[in-house]
């Protein structure tokens, strides 16, 4: 096929478009497993924390707004993913274009900005116990996160008064990642959302691994859960960002050394961005881990689950479930022998 077939005219730029089987045929069912697990995963991480935490902690609030994004953005799935099966040839309109690339975009980057936020959170409370920052309450968390909903909004809302819906011979092309030789914001956006988080998390995690070791803290089991909650975040954000990143970085350098003559240069690397870019939906299908390990809540409310899906109860047994609901929100009492740097209990959200 003549390279000049790949070529497409978007907002009066010269742009490289490619319709390839291979994402018709796998990405599909990627984005499938993914809306599954990850409706799963966040839709029971709301419902835990809408009905069976009985308190709330700022950090949990930063914890809930994550998984508003996770769950939001994983409604979107099921759109893009009957755009790659029709190779993309987009069917429901130029508005629901917008709203759902809008949506794609700004809870990807609320994903990133409230796993970034849980992080300097956990930072704060074990590195500097006694900081003002720990002692926020849960309505100054909430303006936070409306603030940082607000941040996130104004950053993508181009999306949706600008036309993303691009007419490709018979097909119309809803997408906001084609290959044009311009530097728009929506890519200026896509790199610093990863780069400044990604700094923000290494450093966090790095002096909280440092910092219980120092004093030696790292072989209680309390603190244990902690790390490990740390590292998660960590891995997470890396596995699921760092590839479309790199992708993306050689698609740029590609273009300022070649331009869009000649588009068959750019048909490897477009396809391994789309392929990359599902991990980035991914992560909202991981976050719940990043719950599970955050707090004594969410595994003592899946061992509540599996008991009463394995054993059925018995007319004489006391009735635990509602004890087992408000231990979800119950301090061990075997955080307090650990010493005053840590009172804030970081393995607790």
């Amino acid at each position: 096929m003549n390279s000049q077939n790949y070529s497409l005219m978007i907002h009066n730029k010269n742009c490289c478009v490619f319709r390839d089987d291979f994402i018709a045929n796998v990405l599909p069912p990627v984005l499938g497993l993914e809306f599954v697990f990850g409706l799963l995963g966040n839709g029971l991480a709301l419902w835990i924390f809408c009905f069976h935490l009985k308190s709330w902690k700022s950090s949990r609030i930063f914890l809930f707004n994550l998984a508003v994004a996770d769950f939001l953005l994983i409604i979107c799935l099921p759109f893009l993913t009957d755009n790659y099966v029709r190779k993309w040839d987009w069917k429901f309109g130029d508005i629901p274009c917008r709203l759902m690339l809008f949506m794609l975009a700004m809870n990807r980057q609320g994903s990133i900005i409230f796993l970034t936020v849980v992080a300097v959170d956990r930072y704060f409370r074990v590195v500097h116990p006694h900081h003002s920052l720990n002692k926020i309450s849960n309505q100054t968390a909430a303006i936070i996160s409306c603030f940082l909903w607000g941040v996130t909004i104004g950053l993508t809302v181009h999306l949706l008064y600008k036309n993303m819906l691009t007419k490709n011979g018979p097909a119309n092309l809803c997408s906001s990642f084609s290959i044009c030789k311009t530097f728009r914001w929506h890519d200026a956006m896509f790199f610093l959302e990863f780069f400044l988080p990604l700094g923000i998390i290494l450093f966090c995690s790095a002096k909280i691994i440092w910092s219980l070791r120092q004093r030696q803290l790292d072989k209680h089991a309390k603190i244990k859960r902690a790390i490990n909650f740390i590292l998660v975040v960590a891995i997470v954000f890396i596995i699921c960002f760092l590839p479309s990143v790199a992708v993306r970085i050689r698609i740029f350098w590609l273009l300022y050394t070649s331009g869009t003559q000649d588009c068959e240069v750019y048909r490897s690397v477009d396809l391994a961005f789309f392929i990359t870019l599902s991990f980035t939906y991914m992560n909202s299908m991981l976050d719940p881990l990043v719950y599970y390990f955050s707090s004594p809540s969410f595994p003592n409310f899946f061992s509540m689950l599996i008991n009463r899906c394995l054993r059925k109860k018995t007319p004489d047994e006391p009735d635990n479930n509602r004890s087992t609901s408000l231990e979800l929100t119950q301090n061990m009492s075997t955080t307090r022998s650990v010493p005053n740097a840590l009172m804030a209990n970081p393995s607790e959200p």
